[in-house]
């Protein structure tokens, strides 16, 4: 089961780079919490609220992403790939729907990061499962430009890790470019990809 979780885990973290009509879901996906515990829907921080990232947030989101274009390429994705400027309408909507089907599935979960009144997203937080054996999870966020300038990153991702330790049942989780730098996180996906592939 292990390498099972791995493998979804890899496809996920280059999915995450493409948009998700380019995108299809491993035959072998894999529920990444147990079956009795209950996933957060709603969490509120200070300034902020978490909802999963879906057709409801479409404009939100599309609006979050694209004003900070070359801000996300450097910082988030390290690709060119996403966001980009020919990003359509239906690729947003396609992407939409693909992160409500994994999180109905239970395989990995997105959310939006909303202004308490819903009105604007200020970033977004992906739980899904790791690529690298040792962590139960592996999570990763962004913030536009404009909430990266205020100084929302650091408090965001000092918020999400509490929550992922309070709310979640995960015992160790991975948070790449963080509390892993990027250079090693890379090392060790390309290690493990390399051990599925020579078994």
């Amino acid at each position: 089961m292990t390498m099972r979780i791995a493998g979804l885990a890899l496809a996920m973290l280059v999915m995450s780079a493409t948009p998700a009509s380019a995108q299809a879901m491993p035959k072998e996906a894999v529920p990444l919490v147990p079956a009795d515990f209950t996933v957060p829907v709603m969490s509120e921080g200070p300034g902020f609220k978490l909802v999963p990232l879906g057709p409801e947030q479409v404009e939100v989101d599309y609006a979050a992403y694209m004003s900070s274009i070359p801000h996300l390429q450097k910082t988030f994705s390290r690709s060119t790939a996403w966001p980009h400027k020919d990003i359509s309408a239906a690729d947003a909507m396609a992407d939409m729907e693909s992160e409500q089907g994994r999180f109905a599935a239970r395989t990995s979960f997105a959310y939006a990061v909303l202004t308490p009144d819903g009105t604007r997203e200020r970033g977004s937080v992906y739980v899904s499962p790791s690529p690298v054996p040792g962590y139960d999870a592996m999570v990763r966020m962004w913030v536009t430009q404009a909430d990266y300038d205020a100084g929302f990153d650091a408090e965001l991702y000092g918020w999400v890790a509490n929550w992922m330790r309070t709310k979640w049942p995960f015992a160790k989780v991975a948070y790449p470019g963080r509390a892993i730098a990027w250079e090693e996180w890379d090392a060790q996906v390309a290690a493990q990809k390399a051990r599925a592939k020579a078994q």
